[in-house]
């Protein structure tokens, strides 16, 4: 199958995949938007192995085949698989660290172990892990000033923690039926909410008082984010805010449905990601003036 072929399946893979991201990145440049897609494509592939698997065993087997397939290819092997195909052509056009695919790969293993965060510092180190590394690859595919790369590549570290932060708390229904809990020991005592409390789905005022700390964490991490979209370069400054703004809307949503996060998904429909996309742009014709 030839590259241009890959490439489009990437596309199809993040449109099925994730609304929120595929509608940002309609705002790339087609160039743009193609690596964006493999990127995509990859970090996904990535998750159902360990998502997807029917006993956390075979998710372990399938993720250590993926990570020698990938570190063979790092070495210059030439990749059979579809998606690292598309994966590292795109590494190599735009120099994407190898280091970021492996981080990514290690956070998958945490996650095929069910583990338990017993603060914030350790889950921190796992959301940098599944999705601070994404922002940081889409940093590359963009462009930054070099003299900003230290304050570029932090703010996107900030960005993919607090978009991993609202997943979590989106998610929390649909992760206890498998099995897992994201949110730290620490912050369970704090508010008087247990694990118990959690696996029996109980909405009363310790959990409301918790999910309200978690999400004002995550706008933080937001809001420690947003200088550094003004620093990518134009091409894709656009479509990051975008992104950020329909992610934050997630959280407005948890938040309106009296954090009913068990019996529904928040989601943030098509003509309220338009309504956002309208307002950047009123912004930006009114700051060209």
């Amino acid at each position: 199958m030839t590259l241009d072929a890959l490439c489009r399946q990437a596309a199809q893979a993040t449109a099925a995949g994730t609304k929120s991201f595929y509608f940002a990145s309609r705002f790339f440049p087609p160039p743009l938007a193609r690596s964006a897609h493999a990127v995509y494509w990859f970090c996904r592939y990535t998750d159902d192995l360990v998502d997807e698997c029917p006993t956390p065993d075979e998710g372990r087997r399938n993720l250590e085949s993926w990570s020698a397939q990938l570190e063979a290819s790092l070495a210059g092997r030439e990749p059979s698989h579809p998606v690292l195909r598309v994966f590292l052509d795109t590494v190599n056009r735009h120099s994407i660290p190898h280091e970021y695919p492996r981080e990514l790969i290690e956070g998958m293993r945490v996650d095929c172990n069910n583990t338990r965060y017993p603060d914030f510092a350790s889950l921190r180190l796992f959301c940098y892990r599944v999705a601070s590394v994404v922002g940081l690859m889409m940093s590359h595919l963009i462009g930054f000033p070099p003299a900003q790369r230290e304050l570029v590549l932090a703010r996107a570290t900030s960005l993919g923690i607090a978009m991993q932060l609202t997943n979590i708390l989106r998610d929390i229904g649909e992760d206890l039926a498998r099995g897992r809990i994201y949110l730290p020991h620490e912050d369970l005592a704090r508010f008087g909410y247990s694990e118990a409390n959690l696996r029996a789905r109980t909405r009363n005022q310790p959990f409301r008082e918790l999910m309200r700390f978690e999400a004002a964490r995550a706008r933080a991490f937001y809001n420690e984010a947003n200088p550094g979209i003004a620093l990518l370069a134009p091409q894709g400054r656009f479509a990051v805010r975008i992104a950020s703004d329909v992610y934050r809307e997630i959280l407005t949503r948890i938040e309106s449905s009296d954090y009913d996060v068990f019996a529904q998904r928040a989601r943030v429909p098509a003509g309220r990601k338009y309504w956002i996309t309208a307002r950047h742009l009123a912004a930006r014709a009114v700051a060209l003036g």
